[in-house]
């Protein structure tokens, strides 16, 4: 499958992306990234983190080898084939204690393997490491706090988290129809400025502005990898029109839906 058209990236703060359909594996995992002061991104799928990590462009990706669909060696090897990727770092995370398969993961390019269930300064050590190796992304030491601050910003941080999980499934489950942001804010028990803020932190853009996206890589899926006619497609995403749909598509991706559909076949068609 060729690349994704270039388009300009965004602007992104994320350390970690987190790739796995476990939500209590990331639920912990999102709790060791918040206690080291990491930006974090998390997708319960391998397609999705494949989207966000073209989106974001992390400093470190953890990868869950078993999910359905695409597994995670196979995800590993279509990050590698993608130039503006392939120097990102990633971790495997499994159960498994096979020698054949952790010989897999590094043929496929993984630098580093942890094992489930998690040991917690593993884990940190592991990332800590791997993160200073690819680049210095993670903010310089704050100054001298009182005691008893740090684990208070600590929690900020994890509460931080788990409001953008909640609010990005909420939106998830909505696409065609989402909640206004007062609304929304409202559903996850905050305000609207603290929604958009936390949004802020966490993936580099506001509420509305990663919905935009989450349309946007949920759309290249569908068109990339379904027969659904565009209309449906633009519809089920929450686009006031197929004009609409196909314009937004085009900017993001460079090419209009009919294109890389047409392109796609092309390449899979029999010889």
């Amino acid at each position: 499958m060729p690349s994704t058209p270039s388009s300009p990236a965004a602007v992104s703060r994320t350390d970690v992306l987190l790739i796995d359909d476990s939500v209590a594996d990331l639920r912990l995992l999102m709790e060791l990234m918040t206690l080291r002061d990491l930006r974090l991104s998390v997708a319960l799928d391998a397609e999705r983190g494949y989207q966000q990590a073209l989106l974001l462009r992390p400093g470190l990706i953890l990868l869950d080898v078993h999910m359905p669909g695409m597994d995670g060696f196979s995800l590993c090897r279509r990050l590698k084939a993608e130039a503006s990727l392939r120097s990102i770092p990633v971790i495997f995370l499994t159960a498994a204690t096979d020698l054949a398969e952790r010989l897999e993961g590094f043929a496929v390019g993984g630098v580093d393997y942890i094992a489930k269930p998690f040991e917690e300064q593993e884990v940190v050590a592991r990332v800590g490491v791997h993160l200073q190796r690819a680049a210095p992304r993670v903010s310089p030491p704050d100054e001298y706090l009182p005691p008893g601050t740090e684990a208070s910003a600590a929690e900020d941080r994890t509460r931080e988290a788990i409001l953008v999980a909640g609010a990005q499934q909420l939106l998830r489950d909505t696409l065609a129809n989402p909640p206004e942001l007062e609304r929304l804010a409202r559903l996850l028990g905050t305000n609207r400025r603290q929604l958009n803020d936390a949004f802020q932190a966490r993936c580099g853009q506001p509420v509305f502005g990663w919905l935009r996206d989450e349309r946007l890589r949920q759309a290249h899926a569908l068109v990339s990898q379904t027969t659904t006619p565009f209309t449906q497609i633009g519809e089920r995403l929450g686009y006031s029109s197929a004009a609409n749909f196909a314009k937004a598509f085009r900017l993001r991706y460079g090419c209009a839906p009919s294109e890389l559909r047409a392109r796609l076949q092309a390449l899979c068609a029999p010889e």
